[in-house]
């Protein structure tokens, strides 16, 4: 299954009618994207369910809503012009670290890593890899690793962290206030029959890291490396 051109045109049309009057006339169309957007949804679940344990997990589960929360933002624009899932052991509300697709007219990714971490978890993340940055390293540099998705992205602190000297071996790691990973997908990549099976592939290789950071988060199971 793939997500059909279409859906570009209409997401594009979407951001410049950004409203709900244009929204609401234009409802069956949403319609028909969102669903054809969920079949995709529902097959991706079923095939990362061969190394992710899925159980009981649905596309309500995996699907972000296309409404914007503007209570806070500047911005007051009432939809969001991409679709959007993710997915996680227990669907996107788990609080665990997932698998997020994001598809946007050239801008499609499938990502996933250290986003919005509380102060606790970037803690946990530094002792990890102060105590042992050979593990985390052994996976981001892996050469199939970053053959599919490059160098790591997100914000670092200008300095050494409180704790920790400048002069630590590690201290670009531990700089990290952010450490996620996406790789990108053309529109017709997208829009191509094997899609789900190219998304498949990347999240099979962004497993090793998102167990890791689970495994320092949550005391999951210390993850095996298989690249």
């Amino acid at each position: 299954m793939s997500v059909p051109s279409s859906t570009f045109h209409y997401l594009n049309q979407l951001k410049e009618n950004n409203t709900r009057e244009w929204f609401h006339a234009n409802k069956k169309t949403y319609d028909d994207v969102k669903a054809n957007f969920e079949v995709t949804i529902k097959e991706l679940i079923g095939s990362i369910a061969a190394f992710e344990d899925m159980t009981g997990v649905e596309v309500k589960n995996c699907n972000y809503r296309i409404a914007r929360d503007v209570r806070f933002s500047k911005d007051k624009a009432p939809y969001k012009t991409w679709l959007s899932a993710s997915f996680s052991a227990g669907g996107r509300k788990s609080g665990r670290m997932d698998y997020y697709l994001h598809i946007e007219d050239g801008k499609s990714f499938l990502g996933g890593g250290m986003y919005s971490p509380t102060p606790e978890q970037l803690a946990k993340l530094r002792q990890e890899i102060d105590y042992n940055a050979q593990e985390l390293k052994s996976i981001i540099y892996h050469p199939e690793f970053v053959k599919m998705f490059g160098e790591a992205e997100g914000e670092s602190v200008k300095s050494a962290p409180k704790g920790y000297s400048k002069e630590h071996p590690e201290i670009d790691l531990l700089r990290r206030k952010q450490l996620f990973f996406w790789h990108q997908f053309s529109n017709e990549e997208v829009s191509a029959d094997n899609f789900v099976q190219k998304v498949t592939e990347a999240c099979f290789t962004l497993k090793p890291f998102l167990d890791f950071l689970n495994y320092v988060f949550f005391d999951d199971q210390e993850p095996e490396i298989k690249l």
